[in-house]
């Protein structure tokens, strides 16, 4: 079995083809019970009701919405009982804080948590990408230079913990502030992934779908980081960090943190 993960840039064409929510169909096996999870949005209702319609009008034939609008109703054991009997988990975007603060630790969170080492097949778009890392990108800056304050971090939902994701990354010129994310923790690898695209992660492996690229960054190796030292408006210095643009049909070893050919 093992981790089944869709990690959407944002964006994702929903006109044409829509090759990357038929990727997730594809994960998520044949005749799956989808479950699409509104919560990022402020407008849940409405954004829940966009991915039902989608998904039913690509095949699916069995299709929830949770909203979960408070914790309480994240706390609840009819909504973990609907995420532990689905194949197919579908977070829709919104605000990725909305996210993890209504959901962290709760029982829904922890149905998750024990569907994904089950081969559950989970997908995020936009904010409910950024959520599934460990450590999460909740804000910062687009399009400055690697400085302080150009990102800020949170807890995420745990399901991608060597790494943290940003989302709409060349759109919005992100590579600044996700580069200060890795400086500030080098063991992560930093995945920056543009809009209508999208990383399917398959245990350790992992490839490009869509139409854009997905950029990884790997600081593992940096020589030299002063990112403690500066005043938040200061330009970062970093050396002998590693990056790897991957277009689509590209592939890529997590753990081994290399390119697969």
């Amino acid at each position: 079995m093992g981790r089944k993960l869709l990690i959407i840039g944002g964006a994702e064409d929903k006109e044409g083809s829509c090759s990357i929510l038929e990727a997730f169909l594809q994960l998520a096996g044949e005749e799956p019970n989808l479950v699409v999870v509104s919560t990022a949005s402020e407008e849940g209702y409405e954004a829940g009701a966009t991915y039902y319609q989608l998904f039913q009008k690509l095949g699916a034939q069995r299709v929830e919405v949770l909203e979960l609008s408070c914790r309480k109703h994240a706390q609840s054991g009819a909504s973990a009982k609907l995420i532990a009997g689905a194949q197919g988990i579908f977070f829709t975007g919104g605000d990725q804080l909305r996210l993890t603060s209504l959901l962290g630790g709760t029982k829904v969170h922890q149905a998750l948590l024990y569907a994904l080492p089950r081969g559950v097949a989970i997908a995020g778009t936009s904010a409910g990408a950024s959520a599934m890392s460990s450590t999460m990108i909740v804000g910062g800056l687009d399009e400055v230079e690697p400085q302080k304050r150009a990102v800020s971090l949170a807890a995420g939902l745990g399901l991608l913990p060597e790494a943290v994701v940003d989302q709409h990354f060349a759109q919005r010129g992100r590579i600044g502030r996700l580069l200060v994310a890795v400086a500030q923790s080098p063991h992560l690898l930093g995945i920056g992934i543009d809009e209508d695209t999208a990383l399917c992660v398959e245990e350790d492996r992992v490839r490009v779908v869509g139409s854009g690229a997905v950029t990884i960054i790997d600081g593992r190796g940096l020589d030299y980081v002063n990112i403690s030292e500066l005043a938040p408006d200061e330009p970062l210095a970093l050396t002998d960090i590693c990056l790897h643009i991957l277009p689509p049909g590209f592939k890529f070893d997590l753990a081994a943190r290399r390119p697969i050919f």
